[in-house]
């Protein structure tokens, strides 16, 4: 089960989705606990989440955990799932409100970042890590 988790082709480009998806999943897990009244529970109070305490904390961490282990290419699926989970999560209860209200634009102008994350997931899920990540590492010390 666990090499399943980590398998990943030999792909090199693999590191720039990599990069994106987690330096952007990093930060923005990070932010939630520096401008909490912008990013973290304050976000999630103004757009009607329950429990926005401990929910901004919980994506929080989940952020910064993933977003590490995707940039370093540990267990990049299992990352990249919560990642994906995550992003439509945001996309569901932030831009179904903007595209009623707004129009089809207005939301697909304030969701860019949302969707090249989402996707960015989507890939390194079905991809893996790729030739330069710790699972690539891993993966080549159980064939040996």
């Amino acid at each position: 089960m666990l090499k399943k988790i980590y398998y990943t082709d030999s792909s090199k480009a693999t590191i720039l989705i990599r990069l994106m998806v987690g330096v952007v999943f990093l930060s923005e897990g990070i932010q939630k606990f520096l401008f909490p009244a912008i990013r973290g529970a304050g976000r999630f109070e103004k757009i009607g989440l329950p429990s926005h305490e401990f929910l901004g904390s919980f994506v929080g961490a989940f952020e910064v955990i993933c977003g590490a282990l995707i940039l370093f290419g540990l267990f990049t699926r299992l990352a990249s799932v919560i990642t994906f989970i995550i992003m439509v999560v945001a996309l569901s209860t932030t831009k179904v409100d903007v595209f009623l209200n707004d129009g089809f634009w207005q939301m697909m102008h304030g969701s860019r970042t949302d969707w090249a994350m989402l996707l960015g997931s989507l890939f390194l899920i079905i991809k893996g890590g790729g030739k330069f990540s710790i699972d690539k590492f891993l993966q080549n010390k159980k064939d040996v």
